[in-house]
């Protein structure tokens, strides 16, 4: 049986300036050109445009709706890494949770160094 990874970015916003491309639409089209052959040139393909919602903070407490236009492409994954996903995959279904990690930072242990005052003692001099 073949397996996929997938890859999903948004898609482009702007189009690209270069010689010869006036057009908006022309401009466009290159830059989904461009960033379709760098893709491809990896082995990823393409598989479909989707418009999302995203929801995002507006002001203080608010709230609002976007849509992002993604692209979805994916490659066919080679036997061992098919195996080493699929045995992670196993380990993490024969724990039945997922890891929990850690904090960021480890606390620092022993005391905090002494602080002096915050402006030079002129009356010490």
């Amino acid at each position: 049986m073949q397996r996929f990874e997938f890859k999903v970015i948004p898609a482009p916003r702007r189009g690209e300036k270069a010689r010869g491309v006036k057009t908006t639409e022309d401009r466009f089209a290159l830059a989904l050109t461009t960033l379709m052959n760098q893709l491809g040139a990896e082995g990823w393909d393409y598989v479909r445009a989707d418009t999302l919602p995203c929801e995002e903070r507006a002001g203080f407490t608010g709230s609002k709706t976007t849509f992002q236009n993604l692209l979805v492409f994916r490659r066919v994954i080679d036997g061992a890494q098919s195996a080493a996903q699929s045995s992670r995959l196993m380990l993490t279904e024969a724990v039945g949770t997922t890891p929990r990690l850690g904090p960021a930072e480890a606390p620092l242990l022993g005391h905090a160094p002494a602080v002096g005052p915050a402006k030079p003692d002129l009356a010490a001099e």
